[in-house]
């Protein structure tokens, strides 16, 4: 039995349901515990004795465990999916796996399996090399699980503690977000048995990375970016293919959103076998476009051999300015949005024309952000990249630059190193004038928030919290609470851009498109965030 003890008191034993565990014949001893709760007599305490209790916080609902005492491997039998319907958050499991070569990374791998399965926090504690014996050796192997992601863990032949946190609330989080969940009942409803535990503010033991969309080894994100990459080509293809486009159209201005759909069309027709040059790329520079930026977009094109095109949309900007009577002088959003839509009627004409289809650049940020002229950079015929964070982008293109000859990847650095920008407004002496990030912030910091937000369904306070811990070092908490409110406003009150959204590929977490399975109003409001945040 697993024996739980909480403030100096044995509140409960969860008995072992399962002795066949297939190599210590434990039916010659022990007999299985009967599911039905008992109460013994146990250090001085009375104890309810069951395979089947479930312990709760009386003040903390979302805080709810089980124990399950395993054997030879953890794993998903009718005792963890039993405690999960019966409302447990978290699997805590004893166990006893002895350790062979290679033995700890399967292990890892069933505990990360079954803590998605059940949408759970297992913590698996296993026998160390002090209990080996015989013909088994234990090598402690100690793993701390939640929503499928390992988030503490022990060395080889270690048994120091291991201790981090278990957020019940991302737990929760996607319990509700997993409609499988919800066919799952309690063959054996657990016994519950509760506890008064008081909640106070703690130091955390667990890292948030600053970059959740991000693989913090470099093989790891060398590998997501190859694959995000084949699944943005094999998508474009795939519409390409449906449509009969004779060819790809693709907006180039010399920034990273265009260059990865730039490169993203470049693998697809690898894929297919057609030549570079039924790409057709269009530089189409105006009133804020810099030499930086056009000759980079202009270099990029002859590089990789696809057809170039350049117009420049200034007269026909002002002429559009003429008939409806707006100033040059009036640098507004008028000013900015009839260049983006001038552009995207541009593309999407030299498509009709030519037989072709044409490729969105904007990513998944702007999409969040609602930094995107509806009916122009908004709209395309396939947006490659709708399903990719700014901070990825940059890493994906990056891994294009690192695995590149010198001709190519000189130019992906430096597109890398350009600031981000609309270029809607007149550049100051050649240089960019516009910066985004100036604007609406950090990319770093609303991934960040789009990560915790539409991934965990974190509460805004909660998202401040954490953001303040893991940017400790780059932002202070003002600046962070600026930026999060600036947000969370367009967040809620962009979403009728998103609604009606092109297709385009869920390549990672997290896709805002109302075909992928993001809900939400058109006129959702933002006021109970902004008076959250108005109140941290």
């Amino acid at each position: 039995a697993a024996v739980v003890i909480y403030n100096g008191a044995v509140i409960g034993a969860t008995t072992k349901a399962n002795t066949l565990d297939g190599f210590t014949d434990e039916n010659r001893i022990f007999s299985n515990a009967d599911h039905l709760p008992l109460q013994i007599d146990y250090a001085g305490f009375t104890i309810p004795f069951s395979s089947n209790i479930v312990f709760a916080a009386k003040d903390f609902p979302q805080f709810t465990f089980g124990a399950i005492v395993g054997g030879k491997l953890p794993f998903c039998d009718n005792t963890a999916l039993n405690l999960v319907a019966g409302g447990c958050n978290i699997l805590a499991v004893s166990g006893a796996t002895p350790h062979i070569a290679g033995s700890q990374d399967k292990l890892r791998r069933i505990i990360t399996s079954t803590s998605e399965q059940v949408c759970s926090g297992y913590i698996y504690a296993n026998a160390s090399y002090g209990e080996s014996t015989g013909d088994f050796v234990f090598g402690a192997d100690n793993v701390i699980a939640e929503n499928g992601e390992i988030i503490a863990s022990s060395e080889d032949f270690n048994d120091d503690l291991i201790i981090t946190d278990i957020d019940v609330f991302a737990i929760e989080a996607e319990k509700i977000k997993n409609q499988t969940l919800l066919g799952i009942t309690s063959a054996d409803k657990p016994l519950r048995v509760e506890f008064a535990c008081t909640k106070t503010d703690t130091e955390l033991n667990r890292i948030y990375p600053t970059s959740p969309f991000i693989p913090l080894s470099q093989t790891a994100c060398d590998i997501k970016c190859n694959e995000i990459l084949n699944l943005q080509a094999y998508g474009l293809m795939r519409r390409l293919e449906h449509t009969h486009s004779a060819c790809a159209v693709v907006g180039v201005s010399g920034g990273l959103d265009s260059c990865l759909a730039l490169l993203v069309a470049i693998r697809a027709f690898e894929i297919i076998g057609r030549p570079h040059t039924d790409i057709i790329a269009v530089s189409m520079p105006c009133f804020g476009t810099s030499s930086r930026t056009k000759n980079n977009a202009e270099a990029l094109c002859k590089a990789l051999g696809v057809t170039f095109n350049e117009i420049d949309i200034k007269s026909s900007v002002l002429s559009h300015f003429n008939d409806i009577g707006h100033s040059e002088a009036e640098q507004d959003v008028v000013y900015e949005n009839a260049q983006a839509r001038e552009r995207t009627q541009v593309l999407m004409d030299i498509a009709n024309d030519m037989n072709g289809l044409v490729v969105g650049t904007g990513d998944l940020s702007e999409l969040a952000l609602g930094w995107a002229t509806y009916n122009g950079d908004h709209m395309s015929m396939y947006s490659v990249n709708a399903g990719i964070p700014k901070t990825l982008v940059r890493k994906i293109v990056q891994y294009v630059a690192d695995t590149s000859p010198e001709n190519i990847n000189a130019l992906l650095y430096d597109i890398i190193d350009t600031p981000v920008s609309p270029e809607l407004l007149p550049a100051c002496n050649d240089n960019i004038s516009q910066k985004t990030e100036d604007i609406v912030g950090p990319y770093e910091l609303h991934d960040f928030f789009i990560y915790y937000l539409v991934h965990c369904s974190f509460s805004p306070s909660k998202i401040y919290r954490l953001a303040v811990i893991s940017f400790e070092e780059d932002f202070s908490s003002d600046e962070i609470l600026k930026w999060l409110k600036i947000f969370s406003r367009r967040f809620f009150n962009q979403q009728f851009k998103r609604s009606c959204m092109p297709d385009g590929p869920k390549v990672d977490f997290i896709s805002l498109s109302p075909r992928a399975g993001f809900k939400m109003p058109s006129d959702c409001f933002s006021t109970v965030w902004i008076d959250t945040l108005n109140d941290l």
